[in-house]
């Protein structure tokens, strides 16, 4: 450490890095709106891509419908920010990254990078599994499992508030293989452990399935069934992630 790093008051140094972090989500937030401004005008396709899979599984002819004043104007515009933001993910996780890493050691660096990557990866392909497999089939069964005296018309802010309900969901359930990882990496829980405790992970998948899906046995069955196999993902990845990046001093 240098005689100028020594000399600098704690308070100056608290307020670098708070000038720093502000810096680093002001140029988060500017790629997110850039983004944003520039889909605004492809607002309305790109809530119909959203929709599509409930589309798809209404009878022919059947159309959402909107019961607030400035509903079919809001809806889109969330929907398109949303989309922005996750475009404009990899800069956010740049920022997010570059805030961090002068403050790391090397061997943290490795801990770090992989686990930034891996779970923004994870997370987008736990949205696209539910987009393009889930939706389909739940809205198919439920639409078929309709009486024919009812008239399925879906309101397009209850879709879009059961749409982010299930990306979420599935979003964070393929979370689980990082945060295996995690817990065996900083030591808070070996392998051994967590397969002993599988049997009741298998319960709490089933149970967590229950609770954030729809009462349906498809939609329980397709997350229920990722979250145990992510489980035994993560059990294969923690030990081999726990040696490349063992600090030098752990592996003398």
């Amino acid at each position: 450490m240098t005689d100028d790093q020594n000399s600098t008051p704690p308070g100056e140094t608290f307020v670098s890095h708070l000038v720093e972090l502000r810096n680093r989500l002001m140029k988060a937030m500017v790629a997110v709106i850039v983004v944003f401004l520039g889909l605004m005008p492809f607002a309305g396709r790109i809530y119909d891509m959203l929709a599509q899979p409930m589309m798809s599984a209404l009878p022919a002819g059947s159309k959402m419908i909107a019961t607030g004043v400035i509903t079919p104007f809001l809806i889109p515009v969330k929907v398109t920010l949303l989309v922005a933001f996750l475009i404009a993910l990899p800069v956010v996780l740049y920022q997010a990254w570059a805030f961090v890493a002068p403050g790391l050691y090397e061997h943290e660096k490795k801990l770090i990078a992989p686990l930034v990557v891996s779970s923004s990866l994870l997370f987008l392909t736990g949205v696209a599994f539910c987009y393009f497999f889930v939706f389909g089939t739940v809205f198919k069964f439920v639409n078929e499992f309709a009486p024919r005296s009812v008239s399925v018309a879906p309101d397009i802010e209850s879709y879009f508030g059961f749409v982010m309900t299930m990306f979420i969901a599935f979003g964070i359930t393929f979370e689980v293989p990082i945060i295996v990882v995690v817990l065996v990496r900083m030591g808070l829980v070996t392998v051994e452990k967590l397969k002993e405790f599988r049997p009741y992970m298998i319960v709490a998948a089933f149970v967590i399935a229950a609770v954030v899906t729809p009462p349906d046995v498809v939609s329980q069955l397709l997350l229920a069934v990722p979250l145990c196999l992510l489980y035994e993902v993560g059990l294969i990845v923690a030990p081999m992630f726990a040696r490349a990046t063992r600090a030098p001093e752990e592996t003398a």
